[in-house]
């Protein structure tokens, strides 16, 4: 099998050296029988999508440079969160590449289990997608609770010329189109004080 290695450190992990993760994963593919053609290595956080060689891996293995990604544990691959990590692994699995974790060894997509794995790990992050989503409702309507409005804010300038269009005829989905805004936006700038004004309704 053809594989690639992804090795990573942060630079806030003191005293880690990324040769450490190297050799073990060579020595495991060597037993393996693997042939290595790839080294990957970041110096840098894992919480963050766009490191260059991570990506680079990616790439490589849509284009099915390899067989089989090894890494030496998960949260060397990604410390992004559950839902990201998982999303990488079944990113790899859609390419029609494997992958090993050397330290957990029930991260193995090579073996007879690998159907097993990858619905184990669909389902997961399925339901952290599900979770995911819950989280930002209930995070957005506790705002909403405390007041706060979701959307471009319509300044004054915006409801006075709301209100010079929509006095001159123009439907709320033209004023919409015309300021950049939704029409639900232009509904509430007809009921703004700025707006009132306009229409001599408040002085």
């Amino acid at each position: 099998m053809i594989a690639f290695l992804y090795a990573r450190v942060s630079t806030k992990d003191k005293g880690q050296d990324v040769e450490n993760q190297l050799a073990q994963l060579r020595e495991f593919a060597a037993r393996q029988h693997w042939e290595i053609v790839r080294e990957y290595i970041d110096h840098e956080t894992g919480s963050k999508a766009d490191r260059e060689q991570l990506q680079a891996m990616l790439l490589a293995c849509s284009q099915r440079k390899a067989d089989v990604v090894l890494f030496w544990s998960l949260d060397r691959l990604s410390r992004e969160g559950a839902y990201p990590t998982l999303r990488y692994l079944n990113q790899l699995s859609s390419y029609g590449v494997a992958f090993r974790s050397y330290t957990e060894q029930y991260l193995d997509t090579c073996g007879i289990f690998r159907d097993a794995v990858v619905g184990i790990l669909a389902t997961i992050a399925a339901q952290e997608r599900v979770r995911l989503s819950e989280r930002v409702k209930a995070g957005m309507e506790r705002a909403r609770a405390q007041g706060k409005r979701f959307g471009r804010p319509v300044h004054d300038g915006d409801a006075a010329q709301i209100a010079t269009l929509r006095a001159h005829g123009h439907s709320l989905r033209a004023i919409a189109r015309e300021v950049g805004i939704s029409e639900a936006s232009v509904r509430r700038a007809l009921k703004s004080p700025e707006s009132l004004r306009q229409k001599g309704v408040v002085n």
